[in-house]
């Protein structure tokens, strides 16, 4: 399935969810196990893990109804809802927040609205293949070896791919604190 097919079909389910609190369901089905692989991820049990994705979704219901999309996935506003409990639990264990996540998720998953809109409008300027595996990598969650395998080149290709379109982010951003 295109893109532009998923995120139509994305955008039906969220606006559907939204008229009819029932059909959350469906993102709830559709999501899940993304949220849950990401909280388990940086957290210490699967207890833990479970409670805090129950908690994503909870969060994520409560607040369906003001939900505006902003030129990202809407696994990006759920990652966001996760990633800022697994902020809180930590510093509830350990008094400062010490989550250990990669830099550019930070960026593209626990940013408020206004930065959302400037990290997409940095991402839209990227060379096409960098913007895709950036998408590909943090945004859809895919592996190396997946997106190595979509796009036919190596993984090696795709690392350095990744590594260029990150440092091209750093700059763009570094240029605009700059100003």
């Amino acid at each position: 399935m295109k893109a532009t097919e998923h995120d139509t079909e994305e955008r039906a389910l969220v606006a559907a969810a939204q008229r009819d609190p029932s059909r959350f369901a469906e993102i709830y089905e559709a999501h899940f196990d993304r949220v849950y692989a990401y909280v388990a991820r940086r957290v210490p049990s699967r207890e833990e893990a479970e409670d805090i994705t129950s908690e994503v979704f909870h969060q994520a219901l409560a607040g369906l109804a003001s939900f505006e999309w902003r030129d990202a996935p809407f696994v990006g506003w759920l990652l966001g809802i996760a990633s800022n409990l697994v902020a809180r639990r930590w510093q509830r264990s350990t008094g400062r927040a010490e989550v250990l996540v990669d830099e550019l998720e930070l960026v593209a998953t626990d940013l408020h609205a206004e930065r959302q809109v400037l990290f997409a409008e940095l991402l839209s300027r990227l060379p096409e293949d960098q913007r895709r595996v950036l998408e590909r990598r943090f945004y859809e969650q895919r592996s190396i070896q997946e997106i190595a395998q979509e796009f036919g080149r190596s993984e090696g290709a795709i690392k350095q791919l990744q590594c260029h379109a990150l440092e091209t982010l750093r700059n763009q951003v570094k240029e605009r604190h700059e100003r």
